[in-house]
């Protein structure tokens, strides 16, 4: 291993977990530097990447949820560094954690200090990067519309809640996409692109998905009428839902919407009625467990 030397960039509103502290102290005796420095703004997170790669550190820790890890690994990016990350999931929905095998206790997530880096593909999308997934539909609204203090009390069960509540404003919109050898266009009710595999607080939209492939996955629901009248039983079983997806898996996807749909970027609200995503190998060496899920063939150090 290399220098054992790390920096935990940790949302402000951890800053009194006492998990993380002991976390972070249990790593301290185990011979590791670990410094810690608290995001509270936006634009936080940025600033403190270009710190830490300025002051030579080539381990960073997100500590957070899945906007804070998107936050910092587009910092990351940016600066097309070397330097790898751990992933320390904090928030309420951690999908892409979850997906890739992460532990949500923080000890756990910190030894994952001492493993291998991989290099992972992110996604972009009008100059932005995401880490995880971008949906389209009802599902990412309900996403922006779950209150934290419900999130609070139901944890990843807030968003099929507020999905259940929210059912009578259930309505399809028009889209239209294309790739190489793709092309789809219809009403939907939802839309993932993902690098990751679930979104919303464990929604699995893209179940296939390989962080490292330098593929991004498509998953489209589309809205005959007969799913519309039957998905608020669809939603409250968990069953049958599935085979309806059209999915495809490409390099790129361009995509046409009407004012309707609603897209979310890793929890941020992104706008535009024609976009363009695609993928971006290799961009970013993150410290996973070996059998990760989102791993296939890489082996890159």
């Amino acid at each position: 291993m290399g220098e054992r030397k790390a920096l935990l960039i940790l949302h402000g509103k951890q800053a009194l977990n006492e998990e993380v502290r002991t976390a972070v102290e249990g790593k301290r005796k185990q011979g590791w530097e670990l410094a810690v420095r608290l995001t509270w703004e936006a634009g936080d997170a940025q600033r403190l990447v270009e710190e830490a790669l300025s002051a030579g550190y080539t381990h960073l820790i997100a500590g957070g949820g899945d906007g804070t890890l998107r936050d910092i690994a587009e910092a990351m990016a940016v600066q097309s560094t070397q330097a790898s990350l751990v992933l320390m999931p904090l928030g309420t929905a951690n999908d892409f954690a979850r997906a890739a095998g992460v532990p949500l206790e923080p000890a756990l997530a910190l030894d994952l200090l001492e493993a291998v880096p991989h290099a992972i593909d992110l996604g972009e999308v009008g100059g932005q990067i995401f880490l995880n997934m971008a949906t389209g539909g009802f599902g990412s609204q309900v996403t922006a519309n779950t209150s934290e203090d419900l999130k609070k009390v139901l944890c990843g069960a807030a968003y099929l809640f507020t999905g259940l509540s929210r059912f009578s404003e259930l309505h399809a919109a028009y889209g239209e996409l294309q790739g190489p050898d793709f092309h789809w266009s219809g009403e939907l009710l939802a839309l993932g692109i993902g690098n990751g595999r679930q979104a919303g607080g464990g929604h699995v939209l893209c179940p296939q998905a390989l962080a490292d492939d330098g593929l991004l996955d498509i998953s489209i629901l589309p809205a005959p009428q007969e799913v519309v009248s039957t998905l608020k039983n669809l939603l409250a079983d968990g069953f049958g839902i599935d085979n309806m997806f059209v999915r495809a898996r490409l390099p790129w996807v361009e995509i046409k919407v009407s004012e309707g749909l609603y897209i979310n970027l890793d929890g941020e609200p992104l706008e535009g009625d024609s976009l363009r995503f695609s993928a971006r190998p290799a961009a970013l060496r993150v410290h996973l467990p070996e059998h990760s899920p989102l791993l296939g063939t890489s082996k890159n150090s």
